[in-house]
């Protein structure tokens, strides 16, 4: 949960680049009957728009709002989390963050839960992570680490909380593959947006295209939508349910440990002096090592050395992105990962092949295989694409 994780919200200007290259001028899309009325504008001249506004400051407007993350990806019913945020637990049923932004040096992102709630707090050259559940304040000190393996997928990473964040890296992903057009205006969070839509070209993919809502004024992402194909819903959203872009009060950004707190102190990122740290940096430079990829655009198929034990660790809190004990491991709370892990293998369809034989699991967005000869194979792809990606060596 480094900073700039959080800060780098918008459109990056490569992106716009290699969109508009691909779009040319694009359809210019008037609001329809109902829809709110903005000037009109074509996919090229939003991307522009949106370029030039994020490029005016360090990151966006100062805001502050409510994001509803929502996911149904066809998966079985997953256990219960004890409260925690991992990444499965992303991938069903509904959370909530609240978000403040003041500037780039000045964030605050709270996660409520039914019975505790946990904040990062980030002003100036001071950041704080608070667990109400373990009554316990972290204060951190933020240093570049080594990353681990971006995904392939649409799938959101962990720490992509909000619709900017997902926008962000779908855009930057965006290229000679994808189909950009823009459709009718529409309204979230109460204010009037212009829908960007990325598809892609390829037939293999599960996901029949991509909607980002950019707000009619600011230009900044609120929603994101992921359709599967063959489905009206989104599978996937990300998105404000409420947005004001007036500066936060400053007493968003101002934290002292309650009386009775426990207060720690941690090292987000690298840090030599911190053994666990260096493993799980060494461990996610090994494992960016190995990733290879077997496709191109949204037909890529990730390919991973990883066992089930693999991944019941990588949901441990705090083991992505050499990130230490992400401030304190908060307790335990992100569940059993076993008990996510036996519930999703439960569902999974043996398959064999010349390439071997496997575990096969499939949502709505993403195929998953897992090999007996120890490899994870991820993409928003076709099991026949995937099983066909198997076999190539």
């Amino acid at each position: 949960m480094r900073r700039g994780t959080f800060v780098r919200w918008g459109v990056p200007i490569a992106a716009a680049a290699v969109i508009g290259a691909a779009i040319g001028a694009g359809p210019v899309i008037a609001a329809v009957s109902g829809d709110p009325v903005l000037p009109e504008r074509s996919a090229e001249q939003l991307l522009a728009d949106a370029v030039a506004a994020t490029s005016k400051q360090a990151g966006p407007p100062p805001m502050s709002g409510t994001v509803q993350q929502t996911a149904s990806l066809g998966l079985p019913a997953l256990p219960q989390l004890g409260g925690g945020t991992t990444p499965l637990s992303l991938l069903s049923g509904s959370h909530e963050v609240k978000v403040w932004y003041g500037a780039s040096d000045k964030l605050r992102v709270a996660m409520p839960t039914q019975l505790n709630e946990t904040n990062l707090i980030v002003n100036g050259g001071q950041a704080w992570y608070w667990d109400s559940a373990t009554n316990t304040a972290t204060k951190l000190t933020i240093k570049e680490g080594a990353r681990g393996p971006a995904h392939a997928t649409p799938l959101p990473q962990e720490t992509e909380l909000t619709p900017q964040q997902l926008a962000q890296r779908l855009l930057a992903s965006a290229d000679e593959h994808t189909a950009v057009r823009v459709i009718n205006t529409a309204e979230v969070a109460g204010r009037p947006v212009y829908q960007l839509v990325l598809a892609p070209k390829e037939e293999s993919s599960l996901v029949q295209e991509i909607r980002i809502a950019l707000d009619g004024e600011t230009y900044v992402p609120l929603q994101v939508q992921v359709y599967a194909k063959g489905s009206a819903e989104p599978a996937y959203q990300v998105g404000f349910t409420q947005v004001t872009f007036t500066p936060p009060a400053a007493e968003n950004f101002t934290f002292t440990p309650p009386a009775g707190a426990k207060v720690e102190e941690r090292t987000i990122g690298l840090n030599d002096d911190d053994a666990k740290a260096e493993q799980r940096a060494e461990h996610a430079r090994q494992v960016a090592g190995d990733v290879k990829v077997v496709g191109e655009g949204w037909s890529a198929v990730a390919v991973v050395p990883f066992s089930p034990a693999d991944l019941a660790k990588a949901q441990q809190p705090g083991a992505s992105e050499g990130e230490g004990d992400r401030a304190g491991d908060r307790g335990g709370q992100g569940g059993d990962p076993a008990a996510l892990i036996d519930s999703v293998l439960k569902s999974a369809t043996p398959v064999s092949g010349t390439w071997g034989s496997g575990k096969l699991i499939r949502t709505k967005l993403v195929t998953a295989l897992l090999t007996d000869d120890g490899r994870l194979l991820v993409g928003a792809v076709t099991p026949e694409e995937i099983t066909k990606a198997a076999g190539v060596k």
